[in-house]
């Protein structure tokens, strides 16, 4: 038994590590492009290889899983095609003690995409981006992302749900420049534009309240200018909830829950949502490496002819629905009513359901 099992495992290691090596490689054809675009826009050449160190965490969460998932389905499916399953089969071997360490390696691999995900990852998109913000003339612009609060700019946050070019919709100002004072500042939309170091916002159907510090009634106008000064000057990058690590995201979590007063109440939710959702990506994108080795084996096993070919087609199918259900409910994640938090978790699910079903066909 225990040499069927260290046969079994090492081939399914040998296919592992050729398969990571070759989504690697591939994956990192894209990051060189992304690097010489950069290199076009200013980026100066000693971080070149900076950049490319920080951009290889990112491609972990996808080459390991799929590469543990093209190795089950190769590795099974050759066993299958060579009669070897049946044959162990024939000899009273339980299938299940055949998967077992494959399926330990895989969760070996859960928990470093977990550590992967949280940890370094976000230290490699922290890093990223400021390296991106040295050499953007544009970064005040770049600030400006719709659906969080931003407060890069001193005395003063902005909150708007979109963006199309250069207008914000439904643009909702916090201004503290004054003393003693807070004016809240809404409007349908803004244009946005630069005058010199100044970031320029025209407001349209516009509500101020306070007026100013000595006059505290409420103003509405169809047109008010706010200008942000020194906006463009270069600064470090301002984190994003992709940046936090695990117990900072955790942390940023309790922190809005706790606060329910500090923020109006759709802003509120838009938020929680949001960071919610990052949290749960993380464990989704980590879940991928056992998901994969469930539904990988059996389906390696089913697939009796030309392995080779219908492993590689079948990886990618799985591969490429798992992912894109994760992004399409990923793209929901400002909308609380949706549950994206929730439904994100549908590729793991899917996965156990069919595991559930495969798995006791092929014992």
């Amino acid at each position: 038994m225990r040499i069927i099992e260290r046969y079994v495992l090492r081939a399914f290691l040998s296919a592992f590590a050729l398969a990571w090596l070759v989504l690697s490689f591939v994956l990192t054809i894209g990051l060189l492009v992304r690097i010489t675009r950069l290199l076009i826009e200013g980026l100066p050449p000693h971080a070149v290889g900076l950049f490319l160190l920080v951009g290889l965490p990112e491609t972990l969460k996808l080459t390991v899983p799929i590469a543990l998932l093209v190795s089950a389905l190769l590795v099974f499916g050759r066993l299958s095609a060579d009669s070897e399953i049946a044959a162990m089969r024939a000899c009273g071997v339980n299938l299940l003690h055949i998967m077992k360490w494959p399926f330990v390696f895989a969760l070996g691999c859960t928990l470093l995409g977990f550590y992967v995900n949280n940890e370094i990852v976000p230290r490699s998109h922290e890093v990223g981006r400021n390296l991106r913000s040295l050499i953007s003339v544009d970064v005040g612009l770049e600030l400006l992302e719709p659906g969080r609060m931003i407060d890069d700019f001193d005395g003063l946050k902005i909150f708007f749900e979109k963006k199309e070019g250069n207008w914000l919709q439904n643009l909702l100002v916090f201004d503290y420049s004054q003393t003693n004072v807070t004016r809240e500042i809404s409007a349908e939309k803004a244009l946005v534009s630069t005058n010199g170091a100044d970031i320029v916002l025209d407001m349209y159907k516009v509500r101020v309240d306070p007026i100013d510090a000595g006059r505290p009634g409420i103003a509405a106008a169809d047109r008010f200018r706010h200008v942000i000064p020194d906006a463009m000057r270069r600064r470090p990058y301002s984190r994003k909830e992709k940046d936090f690590h695990f117990h900072e995201l955790r942390a940023a979590i309790a922190e809005i829950r706790a606060n329910p007063k500090a923020l109006p109440y759709p802003m509120r939710r838009k938020l929680l949502s949001i960071h919610r959702t990052e949290f749960h990506l993380r464990l989704v994108y980590a879940f991928a490496s056992a998901c994969f080795v469930l539904i990988g084996v059996p389906l390696g096993i089913r697939s009796h002819r030309k392995e080779s070919t219908v492993g590689m087609a079948i990886s990618l199918t799985v591969a490429m629905v798992y992912y894109l259900v994760v992004i399409l409910v990923y793209s929901l994640d400002k909308y609380d009513w949706a549950y994206p938090y929730v439904l994100i978790w549908a590729p793991v699910a899917i996965c156990a359901v069919l595991a559930a079903r495969l798995i006791p066909k092929n014992l």
